[in-house]
């Protein structure tokens, strides 16, 4: 797949995923409904409510997210469906009017793109909604339908509103009928519309469930259309799992959702206080506390499953629209969410973070973990805030953050020191993930060693073999640059 590299941006790169229903209304004279149609924008979230959130709503709030160092957004599906979610697609073809069509995305990708923001928008292929055309005429006319073999239909009339369909659906869920994706119209239309959105301005796609669709030849040549559309288009997919074999000179994907990587923060950050059960009934499953030698080991054989360039065009996570809430996962403790986000900027790999996580929104299942960003500063957790605004700085700084090679250098219990190396420059970054003070102290070889801090005048010198420095506080981490 020569000529269709990974893009040169992606290392760059700071992500933030926006739930377009809920992030911020906005240019509310486009939308086909006045405002009290919806929901309250405060109250719980239901699974089937809107609340008015809108790309217009997200291109006003541009500039907040650039002050916090995010260059990139994910944006939850954004095209005609009936679910507040956008997963249920009736129209690929167009923005859904109650985010602001077609030109509310014109407007974002235009105003994102002037401040050097890059926008990626979901894609979802596997499976459309009851509402698409092709579903529709086929409900509508059964075996007549010139539509008949765009699903995997079992038996007619079509038992669309039943609980058990007679054709074959996401999870068995009859609102998301699985398209057949073998049928030529359908792999046409559907690599038409990857194109299309392409040449329209978006930078990338992120893929859902891209496994469900077994063809590798279709995301192969999903590939070569985007990039033939344009080569700098980041490819992402969402797999759970470890999953080399999309990635690569060979795979479809320049990466995918690294959730092994998050939870390995998780688990180290979290300690044994952490909502495991909570975690384990979402995608996240099941996982178990780790300390610092064990989770440097994890974080290891993570980058050895994706080397070189393509570490680096990991998207990690530590959660998303799938997974409870970062803070509520952390038990409502803002040191702790503060730190397993440091450690996300500090890791190689594209760093996304969940709308509101930033500043500890909390929420559980779905819908819960998808509250209406709450825009009253009173009611941020602003030193969470803080700790980001400064990690995503120093990332931004420091090319070793960014590009640097990682490698463990010590760990014991729930402290953790590790090295990010690029070129002539060399960090160290040490973490307090326990809930006692630690003065520093950890082994070294050299009395020649040296380090200044990033962030204050504190040091580290190696002598009587210990490294030694100043005290850190509970659930923290400090970034020193060696002495060259």
């Amino acid at each position: 797949m020569s000529g269709m590299g990974i893009p040169d941006w992606i290392s760059e790169a700071v992500f933030y995923q926006i739930f377009p229903d809920r992030f911020r209304r906005g240019g509310q004279a486009g939308l086909p409904q006045p405002a009290d149609h919806f929901e309250d924008w405060e109250g719980p979230p239901t699974i089937r409510g809107f609340k008015g959130g809108s790309l217009w709503g997200v291109a006003e709030k541009l500039d907040y997210l650039v002050s916090l160092g995010f260059n990139a957004i994910y944006l939850n599906p954004i095209f005609a469906s009936s679910a507040n979610h956008r997963y249920h697609t009736s129209d690929y073809l167009r923005v859904d009017p109650l985010l602001g069509g077609d030109a509310a995305l014109q407007n974002l990708l235009n105003e994102a793109h002037r401040r050097g923001v890059k926008v990626i928008l979901d894609g979802v292929f596997n499976h459309s909604g009851r509402g698409f055309f092709a579903f529709n005429h086929l409900l509508e006319n059964g075996p007549a339908s010139p539509y008949s073999d765009w699903y995997y239909v079992k038996g007619y009339p079509l038992r669309a509103y039943s609980a058990k369909p007679n054709y074959a659906a996401w999870w068995d869920n009859p609102e998301l009928p699985k398209l057949r994706i073998e049928t030529p119209e359908v792999r046409n239309y559907l690599l038409a519309v990857a194109e299309h959105w392409i040449r329209f301005g978006a930078d990338g796609w992120r893929l859902d469930v891209p496994e469900e669709i077994s063809d590798m030849e279709f995301w192969r040549e999903f590939r070569r259309r985007v990039k033939d559309a344009n080569p700098q288009a980041y490819i992402v997919g969402e797999i759970w799992h470890e999953a080399a074999d999309w990635v690569g000179e060979d795979g479809p994907f320049d990466g995918v959702m690294n959730y092994p990587l998050g939870r390995a923060i998780l688990a180290y950050v979290g300690g044994k206080d952490f909502d495991y059960q909570l975690a384990a009934s979402s995608g996240l499953g099941r996982f178990a506390p780790l300390d610092g030698r064990s989770w440097l080991e994890r974080v290891a054989e993570l980058l050895h499953i994706y080397q070189g360039p393509t570490a680096m065009a990991q998207l990690n996570l530590l959660g998303s629209h799938d997974t409870p809430r970062l803070f509520t996962m952390m038990r409502q403790s803002a040191t702790k969410t503060a730190l397993a986000l440091e450690l996300l900027f500090t890791l190689p790999g594209a760093p996304s973070v969940y709308y509101g996580d930033e500043i500890a929104l909390a929420g559980g299942h779905d819908p819960d973990n998808r509250r209406a960003f709450p825009w009253d500063e009173a009611k941020w957790r602003k030193d969470v805030q803080s700790r980001l605004r400064r990690a995503a700085s120093l990332r931004r700084e420091h090319a070793a953050l960014r590009l640097g090679e990682f490698s463990g250098r010590w760990g014991e219990g729930g402290r953790a020191a590790f090295r990010r190396v690029q070129d002539s420059e060399e960090l160290l970054v040490i973490v307090n993930a326990s809930p006692e003070e630690w003065k520093i102290e950890l082994p070294c070889d050299s009395q020649d060693e040296f380090w200044r801090s990033l962030s204050s005048q504190a040091s580290l010198s190696c002598a009587s073999g210990s490294l030694r420095g100043e005290l850190m506080q509970p659930f923290s981490l400090l970034i020193f640059s060696a002495r060259r």
